[in-house]
Formats: C-alpha cells, sequence, structure tokens
C-alpha cells in the first residue's frame, strides 16, 4: 500500500543520496527496480541486509556497458513512470541512457538527476562529498562551537536533507505534472542546492540583521543559554531550546534560578556568557537521568541526546513506532506517516540481482532468451554472484 502505490521507478545502483531517495519512494509504496551494475562497481549491495535505503526495492543486475543490456533497461524505463540516478553530468549519456533517448521511449518520463554540484557550473563535473557541498552552500559555516572547527552531523544536511529529499519532492512534483500534461521532465537535484535551500530561515534573519557572521554568537547557535547542548554529571548530555518567554521563565523556575540577576532578561547578550558558565555548572551537578526525570515532559523544551541504542529503546519512540525491525535488522520507520494510504512496512533489501530471472520475463524475453543474458554476462542473478 502508501501513497504512491502503482508508480514505478527506475532506480540506477549508486552511493549517496540517490538511494535514499529510492527508499523513500519505495516506503510510500512505489515499485522501486534497482538497476545494479554486474560488476557492483557502483557500491551498491555491500552492507547486505544491512542495506537499509535498498529495503522494499527489486533488484536486477545488468552490464551496462553491453549494448543488449542497455537494451533491457531501456525497456524497463519505457513502462516507468520516473528514473533516479546519481552519477557525474554526462555519464548517463555515454551509457546509453541520457535524458533525450529515456523521454524518447517515455515521453511521460520524470528524470530525476542527483548530484553534488548539480548538472552545470564550473565544478559540475569535479569529485566532492557531503562535506565539501554543505561548505559551498553556507550550511556548514554556522555548526559547531565559536573558534572551533566547523562540524555537521555526517550525511544529514547534504547527503539526505539537501539531496535525497528534494529529489524525492521533485519526483512527486514531476509526477503530478506529468498525469496532468501528459509530458514528463529532467529533475536537476543538486545537494549544494538543496543545503542551500535549507538554511532559509536563517537566511532571512542574517538578511534583517538579526543574525551575526559570527558564529556562536546568535540566540538559536549556542551563544545563549537556554539553547544549547549540556554536559550532565554522568558525561552525558541534554538539550534545552527554552525560546519563548513562557518556556524560558518555566525553565528558570524548575532550576531555582527566577531571582537570579543574570537571568532576568532574557535576550540581553551581554547577560549571556555568565548565565551560560551558571547553566553550565548546574547541569554538571546531576546525572541526565535526573535532569529527565526533572524536565523531560514539560514545556521547558528538553530532550536528553540519545545514542542509536538508546533512541530505539526510549518511551515516546517505541509508542509511535519510530524505530522498527524488518528482517532482524533495526531501522528507523518509514516518515511520514499517512492517514489514509500507510507507508508500507519496511522490508529487507534484496540482494543484487536477486529478481533478474522475474524481471526479464516481465519485460516478454523467454527462458531461453534470459540463460543466453545470464550465461554471456549480459544480465546476472543472486545464484551467480556471492553473496555480500
Amino acid at each position: 500500500m502508501g501513497p504512491l502505490q502503482g508508480m514505478k521507478i527506475v532506480e540506477i545502483g549508486g552511493i549517496g543520496p540517490a538511494p535514499f531517495c529510492g527508499m523513500m519512494l519505495a516506503d510510500m509504496g512505489a515499485e522501486v527496480t534497482l538497476l545494479h551494475r554486474l560488476t557492483n562497481d557502483a557500491g551498491a549491495g555491500t552492507l547486505g541486509r544491512y542495506e537499509i535505503v535498498n529495503r522494499g526495492k527489486q533488484s536486477i543486475m545488468l552490464d551496462l556497458k553491453n549494448p543488449t543490456a542497455v537494451e533491457v533497461a531501456l525497456k524497463l524505463i519505457a513502462r516507468a513512470d520516473a528514473i533516479i540516478e546519481g552519477f557525474r553530468p554526462g555519464v548517463m549519456e555515454r551509457l546509453g541512457l541520457g535524458p533525450a533517448v529515456c523521454l524518447e521511449r517515455n515521453p511521460r518520463l520524470v528524470f530525476g538527476r542527483m548530484t553534488g554540484w548539480g548538472q552545470s557550473g564550473p565544478l559540475a563535473n569535479t569529485a566532492g562529498h557531503d562535506i565539501n557541498y554543505i561548505a559551498l552552500s553556507g550550511a556548514l559555516y554556522y555548526s559547531g562551537h565559536g573558534s572551533e572547527t566547523p562540524f555537521a552531523p555526517p550525511t544529514l544536511v547534504g547527503d539526505v536533507g539537501g539531496g535525497a529529499m528534494m529529489l524525492a519532492l521533485g519526483i512527486v512534483a514531476g509526477l503530478l505534472r506529468a498525469r496532468q500534461s501528459g509530458k514528463g521532465q529532467v529533475i536537476d537535484a543538486a545537494v549544494t542546492d538543496g543545503s542551500a535551500l535549507l538554511t532559509a530561515l536563517l537566511f532571512s534573519f542574517h538578511q534583517a540583521g538579526a543574525w551575526s557572521d559570527k558564529r556562536s554568537d546568535n540566540s538559536i547557535d549556542s551563544a545563549s543559554p537556554w539553547y544549547d547542548t549540556y554536559e550532565c554529571a554522568d558525561g552525558k548530555f541534554v538539550t534545552i531550546g527554552s525560546v519563548e518567554p513562557k518556556f524560558y521563565a518555566l525553565l528558570l523556575e524548575v532550576c531555582g534560578l527566577s531571582d537570579d540577576s543574570d537571568f532576568a532578561d532574557q535576550y540581553s547578550k551581554d547577560s549571556w556568557p555568565l548565565a551560560k558558565q551558571k547553566m553550565i555548572a548546574m547541569f554538571k551537578s546531576k546525572t541526565r537521568k535526573q535532569w529527565c526525570e526533572l524536565m523531560e515532559g514539560t514545556d521547558i523544551c528538553f530532550a536528553p541526546v540519545l545514542d542509536f541504542g538508546e533512541a530505539v529503546l526510549h518511551p515516546h519512540n517505541r509508542e509511535r513506532n519510530t524505530f522498527v525491525e524488518a528482517g532482524g535488522v533495526m531501522q528507523p520507520a518509514p516518515a511520514p506517516r499517512f492517514s489514509g494510504t500507510p507507508s508500507r512496512p519496511a522490508s529487507s533489501p534484496p540482494r543484487p540481482g536477486a529478481d533478474t530471472r522475474p524481471i526479464l520475463q516481465s519485460l516478454g524475453y523467454g527462458g531461453a532468451e534470459i540463460e543466453l543474458m545470464l550465461s554471456d554476462g549480459v544480465a546476472g542473478c543472486t545464484s551467480d554472484v556471492e553473496s555480500p
């Protein structure tokens, strides 16, 4: 089931944000056919059953350097609603699977292209990774404290937030337009563009003169005492985000600081340094568990900092089934949630080529043709390759 039930997506196997985008669409009910390269040189499938981004997909393995395999891919694409690819600009064209060729076969096709730098620009054909893309877009600059080296959570801001999710939105929007017009189009999703877009709220503050160019000098970038992460007596951490005055007042009340003059004016930057030092000392006086007992579930805007194992076990996450187990692997559940067309539960990722034979059959190839493709190295299936 799911809101995208009936949609057929072809995903060209790769790494980075493109597989995450495919996972999101599969979670929402789309039939995602993952085209693994026969040599597996794209890196996909190396984690086996732990390759969570491949859950819910089916897999065919083809040697795209072989013209016969390219024709098989084009047949898949001809019946698809969308394609996802994450190569450098020009790679799909050299394979014979560029947008012009695919849209000629299937004018309604939404051709989703995922890159770091985009399809154009001086850096378009250079290598890069998440950290480079978010550095160029400005998204990395405000991470970290003060004069410390900037640091952002790996992959989350760039590959996932600025890349995969932007491409998923673009593909769904393209599908809606194709349904109305009968015409497909190319989606150019770049991590630099997407991660830049994620800074829109901060950009608003900055353009209005309400956001400093200095790191750790703004209300919600760890400068204020009421929006930061604090270490506890046991070496674990908690977060405070008491932005609104009524939540700030509650924070002071619970902490016994309501009458402390250093906390009287919430938005006075002059008082922040001393107030911050008092907060640091205060949180170090109790364990994380003790602070949770005092603050969790209140309107202080509080949460403990949990590792993956702790997050899975937290009562709120357990109540909402935020994490699920599939095939013996614990993993984040599909999101967001739909009341009328629930996303299907996560299923185990396929081994590369696990569905090669049935997919070829569905394209009209006979048994003898399929066996010849397998023996000639045009295609591969699970029985022909080692388990990852």
